[in-house]
């Protein structure tokens, strides 16, 4: 089942994304074909302020230990995670 992770920053983190943004990478990639897509919101000015990150989880607590164990949100980055079953309607490259 795919899971979208839509995640916001705490109000003036954005150090803490910039401090992290190599261990949140690199921890997307050690999902291999698990992340399905991800990337940053932006503000009004182009910074990032928040997640999206859509994943392949066998169930809610599997996509919950993924969110838990994202750099991001060990270092304290995020005020929010939903987490929500999603699905493609258009576009899957998985169809294509």
């Amino acid at each position: 089942m795919l899971f979208a992770l839509i995640c916001n920053d705490k109000p003036d983190h954005l150090q803490v994304r910039l401090d992290t943004r190599s261990d949140h990478l690199a921890y997307l990639k050690s999902l291999g074909s698990d992340l399905k897509f991800a990337g940053p919101f932006l503000d009004a000015a182009g910074k990032p302020n928040g997640s999206l990150v859509v994943i392949h989880a066998a169930d809610r607590p599997a996509a919950e230990a993924v969110a838990a164990s994202d750099p991001y949100a060990k270092a304290g980055l995020f005020a929010s995670v939903d987490i929500r079953p999603w699905t493609w309607a258009l576009n899957n490259p998985e169809t294509a």
